[in-house]
């Protein structure tokens, strides 16, 4: 199996993971080693899971930084499927492309834009250099059309003041914390 990188992009809500677990599915019907990682950040669903808004949910690895996804990474491993993978920070694109140079399918999906409207690095960077990016669209809770971004609804605990740091588990969050909008209701009160 020849390695390369697969990226699926979108805002909050736009079935990212369950496209993940899609491509998973097929591996391993396929008869792939896979393995699947997520983010230490993400426990909404209990550590060591990757689930998605409805339910779907497989076993997976939990990293904290990138350099754990090569370091742990079976040998045998065909498919890495790597949820959440904005929250890895810029050291997952040498960590993807290495990984894929080796011969691995990386498939990793993840925000590529934050709740302001910005982009999310590592994603911007890795649908760049991905053999094949899927960008997907969520829905719009104000008026149900496509939702290319998501907007946050409800203070973070320290306030708002506090968006610049670096992510945290108190900007993990679902529709408690965040919702998609389009472009049209971008300026719709974010603060209940």
């Amino acid at each position: 199996m020849t390695g390369r990188v697969e990226v699926v992009v979108g805002p909050m809500f736009a079935g990212k993971t369950e496209e993940l677990l899609r491509r998973v599915r097929r591996a391993q019907v396929a008869g792939r080693a896979v393995e699947v990682v997520s983010h230490a950040l993400d426990v909404r669903r209990g550590a060591g899971r990757v689930s998605t808004h409805f339910g779907l949910a497989v076993p997976s690895r939990v990293a904290s930084h990138a350099a754990e996804l090569g370091e742990a990474r079976a040998s045998s491993t065909e498919l890495l499927a790597v949820d959440e993978a904005q929250f890895f920070g810029p050291e997952l694109v040498d960590v993807v492309e290495r990984l894929a140079d080796e011969g691995v399918v990386v498939v990793v999906a993840g925000l590529d834009v934050t709740y302001d409207q910005r982009p999310f690095e590592p994603m911007a960077t890795l649908a760049t250099l991905a053999e094949r990016t899927d960008r997907l669209l969520a829905v719009c809770a104000v008026c149900g059309e496509d939702a290319p971004f998501h907007v946050r609804v409800v203070a973070p605990p320290s306030g708002p003041a506090d968006d610049a740091a670096e992510p945290t588990a108190e900007h993990v969050g679902g529709s408690e914390k965040y919702q998609a909008r389009c472009r049209a209701h971008l300026d719709a009160p974010p603060w209940r």
